[in-house]
């Protein structure tokens, strides 16, 4: 029979638990894009895959946001600050990202919408949230998002009063080391910059 000393048996454990913790920070944006859509926490929106068959006369002001972590040398923007849709109505805005540096970068973005309440009813159909985008020195792409609102809000009377809500999206860096990064970002063909 082996025994082991309680140092020996403290340093494995102090070893298991830096493992631990370093596996849970590359696991964060995925384990926080679940937790979000389990619990609608943040404002998280739904996913469709499919448009409304009926468009409302009700107009919602949708507002874009978008933000960096300071530690991530991009520039990013919506490419129009707000549109006016009806409810049910599907639309197509974009966001402009720009990688500053000298290298290549991964970066993954994550979103919410305000009102926190409106989050329930505001329907993304496509989005590059979640998904990593790999933007080499200098380069600047558009990246789409079609949404619309969900006429199921028509149906909620504490809802009567929001006719303005924003969608906001803050781009983090991917720091995987030693990997090498195949994928673009996704964006559609007509939306490249240079």
């Amino acid at each position: 029979m082996i025994v082991i000393g309680k140092p020996r048996v403290t340093a494995l454990a102090l070893a298991g638990l830096v493992i631990g913790m370093v596996g849970l920070s590359y696991a964060a944006v995925p384990l926080y894009d679940l937790f979000c859509r389990a619990t609608g926490y943040g404002g998280t929106t739904n996913v469709a895959t499919e448009t409304p068959s009926q468009i409302s006369d009700r107009e919602m002001k949708v507002r874009f946001n978008a933000d960096v972590n300071r530690d991530l040398p991009w520039r990013f923007r919506p490419v129009q600050n707000s549109v006016t849709v009806r409810v049910g109505q599907p639309a197509l805005i974009f966001y402009r990202v720009e990688n500053t540096s000298d290298q290549p970068i991964v970066g993954t973005a994550t979103y919410n919408v305000t009102p926190l309440t409106v989050g329930e009813y505001f329907s993304k159909m496509d989005c590059f949230c979640f998904t990593e985008q790999v933007l080499q020195p200098g380069e600047s792409v558009e990246l789409p998002v079609s949404f619309f609102v969900d006429p199921s809000i028509l149906d909620d009377p504490q809802m009567d009063k929001i006719n303005t809500l924003t969608l906001s999206y803050t781009f983090f860096e991917v720091n995987e080391p030693g990997s090498d990064h195949v994928s673009s970002p996704k964006r559609s063909n007509s939306s490249m910059v240079n």
